[in-house]
């Protein structure tokens, strides 16, 4: 009976909350692409596998072969700030670190779109609500004040049911909009942390090769298996 009459509400004062409607609609675009992307294109669990790999290659001096091996995973953040500064691997120093550090601010901006307009949408649907609750009210007390002693109540009755509509309607939408946008900002730091260190470790990785403060790997043994062995060892 409550969402029927919710429903009649709708379809009756279409003009007040086709706004709040079409806010809720940008919305639920938003975060549906947004977390489509986060959390299933962007995400990438194997990162620590990954560089284990990538590290084996380019102590190995297999550079074009590390660049093949992250253009098969170029959908992935990481590994796309990985390939650049792979491709920089010839370059001098500053080079790659200027590099790298324009993937990250690409990359950065590509992961960090479009988040932000969740808390606008929100506020706005929030005040559109409100706006339609001024608008109900306004129009309940105009009707009262021209109408007779018996139709007061029923009509200050309507005006105020709109009005309570109007503001449920829009922290309807607002509500859902301010906690995806708060899991999508949370989701988005984790991701830039991500790039961040990514980008560091391929510097890292890059300044070993060229400086040659390891050895470079055994032919056919993993660096994870020979930092063991080594420390065998030595021990």
């Amino acid at each position: 009976m409550e969402m029927s009459a919710f429903l009649q509400f709708i379809r009756e004062h279409f003009v007040h909350v086709a706004p709040i409607l079409a806010v809720g609609a940008a919305g639920l675009v938003i975060i549906l692409e947004r977390f489509h992307a986060l959390v299933w294109d962007y995400s990438f669990p194997y990162a620590e596998a990954f560089f284990e790999k990538i590290r084996y290659m380019v102590l190995s001096d297999r550079i074009p072969e590390a660049i093949a091996f992250c253009e098969q995973l170029a959908s992935k953040p990481v590994v796309r700030i990985v390939r650049e500064g792979l491709i920089r691997a010839h370059q001098p120093e500053p080079l790659i670190e200027h590099g790298l550090e324009i993937a990250v601010a690409q990359m950065a901006e590509r992961i960090s779109a479009r988040t932000q307009f969740l808390a606008t949408i929100a506020n706005v649907a929030t005040l559109l609500g409100l706006f339609g609750t001024i608008l109900g009210l306004i129009q309940s007390f105009e009707a009262v004040g021209n109408a007779s002693a018996q139709e007061r109540a029923t009509l200050l009755a309507g005006g105020i049911s709109v009005a309570m509509n109007a503001t449920m309607l829009g922290l309807g939408v607002a509500i859902p909009c301010l906690l995806a946008y708060s899991y999508l900002v949370n989701r988005t730091n984790r991701l830039l942390a991500e790039i961040e260190l990514s980008a560091l470790r391929t510097l890292d990785l890059l300044k070993q090769r060229l400086y040659g403060a390891d050895s470079k790997p055994e032919e056919g043994v993993p660096a994870s298996t020979r930092l063991t062995r080594t420390g065998r060892s030595r021990g």
